[in-house]
């Protein structure tokens, strides 16, 4: 039997084809973060939930609803949602937000401001992929803004 000379270049292949998903952004510690994106990325998902449950709603009423059209738009509001619980969790949570000790007050606190704000918008995003109610795209972009603001702060930007 005849060995296969290009053994790594078989398992890289291999890997590829095996590899179902890919993410923008890994958690190795390689120092290269963009913040501003990533909440502007928040915000454009926001944006498109809203979108989409003003489609949903409006596609609803018409006197001979277009079902698959619905479908559809559900489908893109879930999808913007996830990809909101996929930023806060993997981006922010897993890499930006460092643990602080109890014991400097002021760090602390502010961890758990930013703590408090991302599960907010787990939350409302959830909130979201269950129901039609425009207020939790408010409280979405409420809390964004929140973040931000005290995000950057704190980061010096």
């Amino acid at each position: 039997m005849k060995k296969i000379k290009s053994t790594p270049a078989f398992i890289l292949l291999f890997l590829l084809f095996c590899i179902n998903k890919t993410y923008a952004h890994c958690e190795i510690p390689c120092g290269i973060y963009e913040d501003s994106l990533r909440i502007n990325l928040i915000k454009e998902h926001i944006a498109t939930i809203e979108k989409s449950m003003k489609m949903i709603i409006k596609l609803s009423e018409e006197e001979k609803p277009n079902y698959n059209q619905i479908v559809r738009w559900v489908m893109n509001k879930e999808e913007h949602a996830n990809k909101i619980q996929d930023i806060v969790s993997q981006y922010f949570l897993h890499q930006r937000i460092k643990i602080e000790e109890p014991n400097n007050e002021k760090s602390y606190n502010n961890y758990i401001k930013k703590l408090t704000m991302l599960h907010k918008l787990l939350i409302y995003a959830m909130k979201t992929k269950q129901t039609l109610d425009l207020d939790y795209v408010s409280k979405l972009n409420k809390t964004i803004n929140n973040f931000e603001s005290v995000y950057f702060d704190m980061h010096k930007h």
